[in-house]
């Protein structure tokens, strides 16, 4: 789980924990990257909009490594929901998005 905000985080960790999901979380896309490389995960719930490196350039990144690492999914976790910032997720490659504030159902 990569989101910036502390409520954000626990919040959604809490969903998680519901759902028996072993959770990590960074508060930016630099520190995610930092931990991807030491830990292979089955999916990156990515905030799009964060300090130091944002979620866009942090799938870039992402991306960019190594098999298997370039291949985990990643659910973009965003505010604005709109055609155009959907595509924007997309275009930056991930592979889905939530949009926030977002329920367990």
């Amino acid at each position: 789980l990569v989101e910036d905000n502390d409520i954000n985080r626990l919040y959604a960790k809490s969903i998680l924990k519901n759902w028996q999901c072993h959770t990590d979380t960074a508060e930016n896309g630099l520190v995610s990257i930092e931990q991807i490389k030491n830990f292979r995960y089955d999916v990156i719930l990515m905030d799009v909009q964060m300090p130091v490196m944002d979620g866009y350039e942090t799938t870039k990144a992402i991306r960019m490594m190594d098999e298997p690492l370039c291949n985990t999914p990643i659910i973009a976790l965003t505010a604005n929901a709109t055609k155009a910032d959907v595509e924007k997720c997309l275009a930056a490659g991930m592979d889905d998005y939530l949009a926030k504030p977002f329920t367990p159902e």
